[in-house]
């Protein structure tokens, strides 16, 4: 389901002249929350069960400025795939970056901006996204790292 006043585009603009078909592929049992953005133009990949909350952006290209003569909005953009494992969840008004991987079944926290890769079950945010716990065999979710002291559920 995809929920009221979500917004799937092609390209950042309506006007974009594309380089390839743009690949945006959502899987079963998702649930996009309202006023999201999924902005494909290269590869996005989204797996089964995954939910977001509300104005959840994800895109595959950003905007290029290295050309000084040439206005950033008409330079080329830079695109990279984007791949989120299924059973995940992208809380309120997460940005996912081109080239970002994240795995299966892991949380991203509220207001996270996510670019990189992130294993399979693991609780990640922040600005940049971080690594904040991870699910161990026998031992359960283990925080990361000594600036990891605060409150986490």
């Amino acid at each position: 389901m995809i929920g009221p006043n979500a917004c799937l585009t092609a390209g950042m603009s309506p006007t974009q002249v594309m380089a390839s078909d743009p690949v945006v592929s959502i899987g079963k049992r998702c649930t996009i929350g309202r006023g999201s953005h999924i902005i494909g133009h290269w590869s996005i990949e989204i797996g089964d069960d995954i939910q977001t909350g509300p104005y959840v952006y994800i895109t595959d290209q950003n905007h290029s400025y290295e050309d000084l003569d040439t206005p950033i909005g008409r330079q080329w953009p830079i695109e990279a795939a984007v791949k989120i494992g299924s059973g995940s969840w992208l809380g309120a008004n997460v940005v996912v970056l081109p080239g970002t991987t994240i795995g299966q079944h892991v949380v991203v926290g509220a207001g996270a901006v996510v670019h990189g890769e992130f294993p399979d079950r693991c609780v990640i945010g922040g600005v940049p996204a971080r690594i904040l716990k991870r699910y161990v065999d026998g031992k359960g979710w283990v925080r990361e790292g000594p600036e990891s002291s605060g409150s986490l559920a």
